[in-house]
């Protein structure tokens, strides 16, 4: 088989403010320079976040390729993208390109084979999340990749059956390739500066990560809180919550004084990865009550730290957590949470190997270099 050539866009990242998207690009990247595979991809950055993707030009099979675009400028770069990126690829001499985002261009892409992610689609599951303007556009681009991308992957097959749901294309035409996950056991912080910082005690608090969004059902873990103290129920009576910020953390932290929470529950914008780790580790357990993700990294990374978790069955969770979590039938019943806390534990027979940043890695290697 020939050599692999292929450009990769990176034009969408905006450096930690595309969360686990970002996650799973810089993750794969990583997993690409583990293999020993003779390939040579082209790495098409921006102006503005060419430096965070520079590490990579150490490999020789990796190159950076500039472009005249500001990502931050998200308007401006998609106008780009389709007016510019397929001649761009085609002035690298390639005729692939691999897409980790919706955004395949439109226009100016005949002759270049796109292999294309969809993470899930949101935009018609909760449509009040977003403007019209932007629905139809996300709509749009969906269509568009489906339907003109040589290679499409889901990232779960609760994605795949959505993807077939809602768009007509061939089903061999959609393959499901899990995210690649990766921890690092030893990065993270001592537990002594956690306890000082939080002031909790290892074991004695329960953690989560999420947004304000609706479908994350973070105020069900306030109800389970409220519960939790009013009664006072032989549970820890602490919850951090991290990743809350902006326009979403105002209405929470109203609900909290609602309930007289304050002193139980603290909100924590954006922490580095140690920070987050030892909140993993530490914790009594890990409260995931999302009623929608295509995927759902936080609680498949807890459970590596041997953190039992206590999620939902909903969309892909159960899924990609691999049936060992403990799971409530109905998101929204109290009761039904604090059963199940009572009884979390973890299975100690997980293979992890599922989602190990090599093996995943490959899986798209082979799939891009494809006939």
């Amino acid at each position: 088989m020939s050599q692999l050539k292929c450009a990769i866009d990176l034009l969408w990242v905006r450096p930690k403010q595309v969360g686990g998207i970002e996650s799973v690009i810089r993750n794969l990247l990583d997993g690409f320079s583990l293999l020993e595979d003779d390939f040579e991809f082209w790495l098409l950055v921006s102006k503005d976040n060419e430096e965070s993707f520079r590490i990579y030009a150490k490999d020789p099979r990796f190159h950076l390729e500039i472009c005249d675009i500001v990502s931050a400028n998200v308007g401006k770069r998609i106008i780009w993208q389709n007016l510019h990126l397929g001649r761009k690829i085609k002035s690298l001499g390639l005729n692939k390109c691999f897409e980790p985002y919706y955004c395949k261009p439109v226009m100016g892409t005949h002759g270049i084979d796109f292999t294309t992610i969809i993470h899930d689609l949101q935009a018609i599951h909760y449509p009040e999340y977003f403007s019209k303007g932007k629905v139809a556009w996300m709509k749009f681009s969906w269509r568009n990749a489906v339907r003109s991308s040589k290679t499409v992957v889901a990232i779960s097959e609760y994605v795949r059956e959505d993807i077939l749901k809602h768009y007509k294309t061939n089903p061999n035409k959609i393959v499901t390739i899990y995210d690649p996950i990766t921890v690092d056991l030893n990065d993270v912080m001592d537990v002594e500066e956690i306890e000082e910082k939080y002031g909790i005690e290892r074991g004695e608090f329960f953690f989560t990560v999420s947004s304000l969004l609706p479908h994350k059902n973070i105020t069900t873990l306030l109800d389970v809180m409220k519960r939790i103290k009013d009664e006072n129920i032989d549970l820890p009576k602490q919850l951090i919550v991290s990743g809350v910020g902006g326009k979403s953390r105002e209405p929470l932290t109203e609900k909290i004084k609602e309930f007289g929470l304050e002193d139980n529950i603290q909100l924590t914008p954006f922490i580095e990865n140690n920070e987050r780790n030892a909140l993993y580790k530490h914790c009594k357990a890990f409260l995931f009550p999302s009623v929608f993700e295509g995927f759902g990294m936080p609680p498949i990374e807890a459970m590596m730290f041997g953190t039992p978790v206590v999620t939902t069955r909903k969309t892909s969770i159960e899924e990609v957590t691999l049936g060992k979590a403990d799971y409530v039938n109905d998101p929204y019943d109290v009761n039904e949470w604090v059963d199940r806390i009572k009884e979390c534990s973890l299975d100690d027979a997980i293979d992890f190997d599922v989602y190990e940043i090599k093996r995943i890695a490959k899986q798209y290697l082979d799939l891009i270099h494809r006939d």
